[in-house]
């Protein structure tokens, strides 16, 4: 290995930067809805079907709304407000 390699350790000072998915949800508990294009300039996220199945596999009740625009559909997604913190 090269010396002029550093270890890197995780410092307490540093917080972790949070995962596609956190954001997500947070954006959903806001009561936000996120759309494929959204959520891939908003938080980077190529994958928003996957993203979503996971939280629903975790519990969160998210109700997908199929939109149709210039003869594209698309899903749109929103949380239910049991859910939500407002």
């Amino acid at each position: 290995m090269n010396e002029n390699w550093q270890k890197l350790t995780y410092r307490k000072e540093f917080e972790m930067p949070k995962s596609q998915k956190e954001n997500i949800l947070e954006y959903l508990q806001r009561g936000n809805k996120i759309t494929p294009l959204e959520a891939l300039y908003q938080f980077g996220s190529f994958r928003l079907s996957a993203v979503i199945f996971n939280l629903r596999q975790e519990g969160y009740n998210i109700v997908t709304h199929n939109k149709k625009v210039d003869g594209k559909t698309f899903a749109e997604y929103s949380m239910e407000k049991e859910n939500l913190h407002e």
